[in-house]
């Protein structure tokens, strides 16, 4: 193995910046260079056998290169890596005493590695700041391969939706362009989308799961991108939001100033914003600096070409047999390139459904796919989905979401299945789903209808909080993704905070026991958060009886009984059930802007014109002072379709 001194070398070499960054929009401040470079050196000189042991706040501080191979278990590489980190921190704590006569050739080179003026206390901090870090060089390298495949698709998608076309580099960090790509937490695809965020963009069931296609899933990254800017006003805010969500970023804003990226990667604390959300923009500047300059870091490497692709979308609900004896393919190859198509479609228990947009290369095609397909037996084509007869548990599934899902009760679901408690359910458990009737009815002929959004109301009761539920069997198959999807994400991205990382909305409690309300959200939902009675929360803010909470209103908590994060952690479980039973009947297609008029309200705009729930339009709008809009006012709207999810 090369010697440390190898390290530094390279962060000379490496430092010039991308030669096409544009640095208006994506700022590389001096003070970050040294950890761009290191992460330049993890994804281009360090394979998936090797890796550093680092300081995990001044990332140029790298005490040891390790060979471990990849193919050793977890258990075995954290056992390797401890017994390092053990033998340093041992050294920083002896530098750290003030000792600097007499030093030992491996103190004076520990030493050496800080500034000259590093004080003890500086060194004490750091001797639990020891983290190890894989090398990524040769995923970063098939990546770029893979991403020939993409690019071109990325690149018009993102020109058309106004997004930068450099961040097509984020998938290097996500899941090195691998479609495959499956996170410990649930995210999958190239784009690393979890279940709740894409299901905001796109349809996320049993039947189809476009995460996983990288076509599909591209468009819903755009949108979110984009979303997160408008939001935040800057990419390195919405970057950072697209790994840690736009309610922990919002607050580092308020906090430290919308452009301060410096003080916010450095400074900004929270039970959430660790290593990976602190390092997530850095990363991308890496990534993007590489992905520019290939040729410089990766000689010879040459990009997959992209495939021609032929569409066309079905007329009617169709087994896969027919569709792959229609096209003259297998069902591996209609499998392969139709990622999205869920293992119900394979097992026969669902169709592929009308109006899928099915994809096959052209040059494997025997004629027009749109002549293949309509040339199928009508016998073979339905109008409607086959009903819903077993659900395979997937990790993460609670009773109450799959009842949901399926439109039954719990009840029904608990007694189907002789289940003895609502709660135990387990990963790859096979649940008996009520009958749904008869489904082989022959399509009629004509196209299909489009569907139409309508209105909507939640109603919200003030009865016990949601809880959610977590089973804790792994999935049977996890393909790892990129660097910090698979080996830093799961630090951060816990099963409450994922679902609501594109909820801009603050649910923490400030300093002084008070909070912001938020729609949905009632006096007796904070009673039961709390475990107190209403009452309470009415005398310590002078609140007349039958007198509401109203939207963006300040109000003081008594937290005598619980702790902050508990509420914290109840509160955000309910929002995140809310928007997870929204987000699995509507899809988010566009935004429109509305300006507004004199006599216009926008609860009336956004509930009957708009067809937007108030606590979705919000998160669109959140600067918005609901109750000081004036006439001239723009605001955004998002665009809902209804999932057809069969």
């Amino acid at each position: 193995m090369t010697s440390i001194s190898r390290i530094f070398a390279l962060f000379f070499l490496l430092a010039a910046p991308p030669l096409a960054a544009d640095t208006s929009q994506f700022p590389r401040p001096t003070e970050l260079e040294p950890d761009i470079n290191f992460w330049i050196t993890v994804f281009t000189e360090y394979t998936s056998d090797q890796g550093v042991l680092h300081d995990n706040r001044s990332l140029a501080v790298t005490y040891e290169e390790l060979d471990i191979p990849a193919t050793v278990s977890r258990r075995e590489r954290n056992r390797r890596t401890g017994l390092r980190r053990k033998h340093y921190q041992s050294v920083l704590r002896t530098l750290a005493s003030g000792k600097r006569d007499k030093l030992t050739a491996e103190e004076r080179r520990v030493l050496e590695l800080w500034p000259v003026d590093v004080t003890n206390e500086m060194l004490r901090d750091a001797i639990n700041r020891i983290r190890y870090q894989q090398g990524l060089s040769d995923r970063f390298h098939a990546g770029l391969q893979r991403a020939g495949r993409y690019r071109g698709h990325v690149n018009n998608t993102f020109t058309r939706l106004n997004v930068p076309v450099e961040l097509a580099a984020l998938p290097h960090v996500e899941s090195s362009y691998n479609p495959d790509a499956r996170s410990h937490v649930g995210a999958s695809g190239i784009w690393q989308f979890t279940r709740s965020t894409g299901r905001r963009f796109l349809q996320v069931d049993h039947v189809l799961d476009e995460r996983n296609d990288p076509y599909a899933a591209t468009e819903a990254a755009g949108k979110l991108l984009a979303y997160n800017y408008s939001i935040t006003g800057n990419w390195p805010m919405a970057i950072t939001a697209y790994n840690h969500g736009l309610s922990g970023v919002r607050r580092a804003m308020r906090k430290f100033g919308d452009t301060a990226y410096v003080r916010i990667l450095r400074e900004y604390h929270s039970r959430t914003f660790g290593f990976a959300s602190r390092n997530f923009y850095i990363a991308f500047l890496a990534a993007m600096q590489i992905d520019q300059n290939a040729e410089q870091y990766f000689p010879g490497v040459v990009p997959d070409r992209p495939i021609d692709y032929a569409t066309v979308n079905l007329p009617a609900y169709v087994s896969a047999d027919s569709v792959a004896k229609s096209l003259g393919v297998s069902r591996a190859d209609l499998a392969r390139h139709n990622p999205a198509l869920q293992r119900t479609i394979w097992q026969g228990s669902k169709n592929l459904p009308k109006g899928y947009g099915v994809r096959m290369p052209r040059s494997v095609l025997t004629g027009p796919i749109s002549q293949l397909i309509a040339a199928l037996p009508a016998d073979e084509q339905f109008e409607r989905q086959l009903p819903d007869l077993f659900h395979t548990v997937a990790r993460g599934d609670t009773l109450s979401e799959i009842a949901e899902e399926y439109r039954t009760r719990i009840s029904t679901l608990v007694a189907l299945n002789n289940l003895g408690s609502r709660h135990r359910i387990r990963a790859g458990q096979r649940l008996r789903l009520p009958a749904a009737g008869p489904a082989s009815i022959v399509a009629a002929a004509g196209t299909p209808t489009t569907a139409v959004v309508e209105p909507q109301l939640v109603a919200v009761l003030a009865d016990a909080p949601a809880t959610v539920g977590l089973a804790d069997s792994p999935e049977a198959e996890i393909i790892s993704p990129g660097a910090l999807a698979e080996q830093l994400v799961t630090t951060i991205r816990g099963a409450i905070q994922s679902t609501l990382l594109s909820d801009p909305s603050d649910y923490s409690v400030a300093a002084d026991n008070t909070i912001e309300v938020q729609p949905l959200e009632t006096l007796g939902h904070y009673g039961d958060w709390l475990g107190i009675k209403t009452q309470r929360l009415r005398d310590i803010n002078k609140l007349a009886f039958r007198t509401p909470v109203v939207v963006g209103q300040r109000i003081k908590l008594d937290m005598s009984q619980v702790a902050a994060e508990a509420f914290e952690n109840l509160r955000t479980a309910y929002h995140r059930q809310q928007q997870d039973s929204f987000f699995r009947n509507h899809t988010i297609t566009g935004v429109r802007e509305h300006t507004i008029k004199k006599n216009e309200s926008v609860w009336i705009l956004s509930l009957r014109q708009y067809d937007v729930p108030i606590w979705l339009f919000r998160q669109y709008n959140p600067a918005l002072d609901l109750h000081k809009v004036r006439p001239g006012t723009r605001i955004r709207f998002p665009v809902l379709v209804i999932s057809d999810n069969g």
